[in-house]
């Protein structure tokens, strides 16, 4: 009786062994031990018709990867992204200078710009033109990576397009920027233009 005790224990050990070294969770353990007769000794079974648990769905569509704040901060940083009308420059040390050539006068804009971990980046700009003056706005863009791409999108609900592929393509709006503040001759223009008085 004893040498069958100390087997049933012996086995019960290897079982909890097993189960730990499996990094399975504790639930299912604590509920094997609390079943009747197993702190006794004996050996206990899972009756034939319960169901076994249900393994949770495989997810159809991978998620998309959001990039950080230093890999935009990469992107971003001592560039200038030019527009159909204007452009906007963002310091290495987040100041963001931008102007736009208007139907009648030119507007220029300043303020900051700031990148976040969820794949964000945010203009926080003051517009200003020769007649008027507007208190600092924040747009913001949404950024995230999809294989060998990275997408953008305004937000907050405008649609993805494509913003920047390994290798470049064509069609990508980062063949928009350029390396270091190319039109800063063009925004101090506009803003003499604007703060002169007539």
């Amino acid at each position: 009786m004893k040498a069958n005790l100390a087997m049933k224990k012996a086995s019960l050990a290897a079982t909890v062994r097993h189960c730990l070294a499996g990094h399975l969770l504790l639930v299912p353990l604590l509920t094997i031990c609390a079943l009747p007769g197993v702190a006794s000794g004996a050996v206990a079974t899972v009756p034939q018709d319960v169901p076994a648990p249900k393994q949770p769905a495989q997810a159809t569509a991978k998620p998309f990867v959001l990039p950080s704040a230093f890999e935009l901060q990469v992107l971003y940083a001592d560039h200038t992204w030019n527009w159909k009308d204007g452009a906007a420059y963002f310091g290495k040390d987040r100041s963001l200078r931008a102007w736009v050539q208007g139907a009648d006068s030119p507007s220029v804009g300043e303020g900051k710009w700031l990148v976040t971990n969820t794949g964000q980046m945010c203009m926080e700009l003051a517009w200003r033109g020769k007649t008027y003056s507007n208190k600092s706005q924040r747009t913001c863009f949404s950024h995230r990576i999809d294989g060998g791409k990275i997408e953008q999108r305004k937000d907050p609900n405008g649609p993805w397009y494509s913003f920047k592929h390994a290798p470049e393509a064509a069609s990508d709006e980062y063949k928009k920027f350029d390396q270091g503040d190319g039109k800063g001759a063009q925004f101090e223009a506009a803003r003499k233009l604007i703060d002169t008085k007539s």
